[in-house]
């Protein structure tokens, strides 16, 4: 593929914004991939959350709610169209968040009863109040696309959407590019043209984003973004964002099932020195499995997580595991080796896992590392085959954590979510989980939430289903030609209609 070092240009002489990232765009379908679309604009959903997390319109002008909180009414934007010149109406609504409640979707986990079409809007009946339902419309699987986006099959063919850019190109699963639609309700943006193409390795991204060939780079490694810092032809950009990197544990796994081989693994993690060698920054060494900037779930009260290899090799040799000839811990035939699986889309999870080696060596633990894709550790969780993922969790995919949470830990027995526990479950954190949408949105309530909150994140500090790693700074290198850049700490944007060309 070539490349150029200038702006791309159209036909008419408009630049567009070249955006490049690792992830690829290996479905066209919102369940499974909308997030890429929604990024860039091009479609959109009934409710969008601000910086702040606080709910704003989408394709909803306004909303209310019924005084026994059990019916939400959404009343639609005036003159909404889909990039095929067709009105947005009700029914195209409610047959995305009916497709939404499929179980890939997140809208699954709220209690609706029914999703029925009204004149100017739709109405969301509920079996109990559910305070996190706007947060969920808010997800990239609850999207609104044209009729004319489905095959007579129901599988999404094309992506007509209705947000400030429609799609121009589209090459899976690397690239589209998109251009402003012309019949978009809302002001004009000044990037006229934009694309995304997906660029598999961290220092390639880095290397087109200084050369030139990238307006906006997503993914960076902590290397690249050192040597980036003194380039004058980028700007970096970074945010602290809700997410965490995680060792997901197989706690049905006879070696993991006890709780005090958690706790020791735990213990053999040097985190500051992970955060400090690796990122870069010793800040981001994970006390516990949600970060500051999760308000509300983060507890400043929890006994952090910390690094003490002796008090891991104790617990190991308490639990009936010692070293054997080669180093490697042995209890009767079984010799302690396990596999950790994680991917390259974050490019310091390789790294990372590399480090967790070598410190699960020193305490007498074999670990080999498997590189894959990232759907290997969801893969491996559903066939029972996964020992230890590296992952990296967004808890801000939607802003009301409960949401990912919920999906994480759901009550379905110890079966687990596909990026959360398996082969462990708490009732505690069952009734809890139960508890929360249903808590009312007075100061009374906010109180409740607290407390299941806390109960929430002390019962996996203790159980350690997940081992929190490191948390995340998100970093982008934009182009000094582009002005209006900012990153959104939920990721659900990339905020071209903010950004302008400077002159």
């Amino acid at each position: 593929m070539a490349h150029t070092s200038a702006p791309a240009s159209t036909e008419a002489g408009e630049r567009a914004v070249r955006v490049i990232g690792p992830w690829e765009l290996s479905s066209l379908d919102p369940l499974r991939n909308g997030y890429l679309f929604s990024r860039m604009q091009v479609t959109e959903t009934l409710v969008d959350f601000d910086a702040d997390g606080l709910p704003t319109p989408a394709l909803a002008a306004r909303w209310q709610l019924s005084a026994d909180q059990l019916t939400w009414r959404f009343t639609l934007q005036p003159g909404a169209r889909f990039h095929d010149g067709t009105p947005v109406r009700p029914a195209h609504v409610v047959a995305a968040l009916e497709r939404a409640r499929h179980a890939a979707g997140m809208l699954r986990v709220a209690p609706i009863a029914d999703i029925g079409a009204e004149p100017d809007g739709i109405r969301i009946v509920l079996t109990r109040p559910f305070t996190p339902l706007l947060a969920l419309l808010s997800h990239s699987s609850a999207q609104v696309l044209a009729p004319a986006s489905f095959a007579p099959d129901g599988n999404v063919r094309a992506i007509i959407g209705s947000g400030p850019y429609r799609i121009v190109d589209l090459e899976p699963p690397q690239r589209f590019s998109i251009a402003a639609f012309d019949g978009w309700r809302g002001m004009a943006p000044a990037i006229r043209r934009a694309s995304y193409l997906s660029v598999g390795r961290a220092e390639m991204r880095a290397l087109m984003a200084e050369g030139g060939q990238a307006e906006l780079a997503y993914g960076l490694d902590p290397g690249s973004i050192a040597r980036l810092a003194t380039s004058p032809n980028v700007r970096l950009h970074a945010v602290t964002i809700p997410r965490t990197t995680a060792l997901k544990v197989n706690a049905g796994h006879p070696f993991l099932a006890d709780v005090a081989v958690r706790r020791a693994l735990s213990l053999a993690i040097d985190r500051r020195g992970i955060a400090t060698a690796i990122l870069r920054d010793p800040a981001l060494a994970a006390t516990q499995l949600f970060p500051p900037s999760l308000t509300g779930w983060h507890d400043d009260a929890l006994p952090p997580l910390h690094f003490d290899r002796a008090t891991a090799r104790a617990l190991l040799a308490q639990s009936g595991w010692q070293p054997g000839a080669d180093g490697i811990l042995r209890r009767g035939d079984a010799r302690f080796a396990i596999t950790l699986r994680t991917f390259p889309d974050r490019p310091e999870l390789p790294v990372i896992a590399t480090a967790l080696q070598e410190q699960f060596r020193q305490v007498g633990i074999a670990m080999r590392v498997a590189v894959g894709n990232s759907g290997d550790i969801p893969f491996a969780h559903r066939d029972g085959s996964l020992d230890i993922g590296l992952m990296s969790r967004n808890y801000g995919v939607v802003p009301d954590a409960f949401g990912t949470v919920s999906q994480d830990f759901p009550p379905n027995g110890n079966k687990g979510g596909d990026w959360g526990a398996m082969g462990w479950a708490d009732p505690a954190v069952t009734r809890a989980l139960a508890a929360l949408p249903s808590t009312p949105a007075d100061a009374d309530g906010g109180q409740l939430r607290g407390r299941l909150r806390r109960q929430i994140a002390a019962t996996l500090q203790r159980d350690l289903p997940l081992i929190p790693v490191v948390w995340y700074r998100q970093t982008l290198a934009a182009s000094p030609r582009l002005g209006g850049v900012s990153i959104d700490p939920f990721e659900r944007s990339y905020r071209l209609t903010q950004m302008h060309w400077h002159s």
